[in-house]
């Protein structure tokens, strides 16, 4: 089980990018699980429901199971928001886990960039981004920035040789980048699926790495 994540600035085209990649990675034999972040109030129960109304009569837990499909949901009743670490786990064993938002934690992450957006790339400020997918190559503009370039580098490349080493890497071959963005962090063109499904399989990191260096960020 290994784990990647996707960060960009709201309206980049994550969850759309996301959902094109999940057949593709299917189809090349991957089974795949997704964990997003909602930012506002999460229900997905209707009110009237039965499981709604044992929810708002003040059971901690609802499981609902039909023939199609189970969930589970869980009501914090004001404790703390749980972290990546703490919902990584409660997933059941997949081939790979994609994580959406979240971005602020210390997983490493694929970074889904626009130029049409106006804004600036996310990883000269974020050492976790281990690679970019975007409708434009990002420049690499002082010195300061070819650092961070490399030190990304370096963690995927940390993350990849860990990975080999437990048998659980793809041989998907290299994806192709334009000039020293070929030569510095992975990238590839945000409308090739299958350019992109090479940067995730690459870059995705195992279950136990991830749990490590979130714990360790947060410690």
């Amino acid at each position: 089980m290994r784990v990647i994540g996707f960060a960009g600035w709201s309206g980049s085209g994550k969850t759309t990018l996301i959902v094109k990649l999940i057949p593709a990675l299917i189809a090349r034999g991957s089974s795949v699980s997704t964990l997003k972040h909602a930012h506002h109030s999460l229900d997905i129960d209707k009110p009237g429901k039965d499981s709604y109304l044992h929810r708002q009569a003040g059971a901690r837990e609802v499981l609902v199971a039909s023939q199609n499909r189970w969930a589970l949901m869980h009501e914090l009743q004001g404790e703390t928001e749980p972290q990546l670490a703490e919902l990584l786990p409660k997933l059941g064993d997949v081939d790979l886990v994609i994580v959406e938002g979240f971005k602020r934690e210390a997983h490493a992450k694929i970074e889904v960039h626009r130029k049409e957006l106006g804004k600036p790339f996310l990883f000269p400020e974020d050492r976790n981004i281990v690679a970019v997918a975007s409708d434009t190559p990002p420049a690499l503009p002082d010195e300061q920035h070819r650092q961070v370039f490399a030190a990304c580098v370096n963690l995927a490349a940390s993350a990849i040789r860990d990975a080999e080493q437990t048998g659980l890497v793809m041989d998907c071959g290299s994806p192709s980048a334009p000039g020293d963005v070929a030569e510095m962090l992975p990238f590839a063109w945000i409308n090739d699926i299958e350019a992109v499904c090479d940067l995730v399989m690459q870059s995705a990191v195992p279950l136990q790495d991830t749990l490590r260096r979130l714990q360790n960020a947060a410690a």
